[in-house]
């Protein structure tokens, strides 16, 4: 894995159990799952919008926001980006429209 994305699981993790005055993420630990899914859906939001109408700067900052919160809800459920990176390599080769479809069932 990048080691850019192991060095902010690591800061991610470390976290987790600070003071929630000292730190952002920690504070968004000491408010639940909830309202780190509610971050991670403004992110995504504001990450379409830069993708539509602001440029390729705007939407590297929104999309570095999105996976910066989406790796806390990650940790949060005891998981990692290397999970969701074994997942994708499970899907390797499998037609999009088939694993859609296998999930159905």
């Amino acid at each position: 894995m990048d080691p850019r994305i192991e060095r902010l699981e690591a800061v991610i993790k470390a976290r987790k159990g600070a003071d929630p005055s000292s730190s952002y993420v920690a504070s968004l630990f000491a408010k639940g799952t909830a309202k780190i899914a509610q971050k991670v859906g403004e992110e995504a939001t504001e990450t379409i919008i830069a993708a539509l109408h602001e440029g390729p700067e705007k939407l590297t900052s929104e999309a570095a926001d999105l996976l910066f919160h989406l790796s806390i809800l990650l940790a949060d459920a005891g998981l990692s980006m290397d999970d969701v990176l074994s997942e994708l390599e499970r899907r390797e080769g499998v037609s999009g429209i088939e694993e859609k479809a296998s999930r159905k069932g």
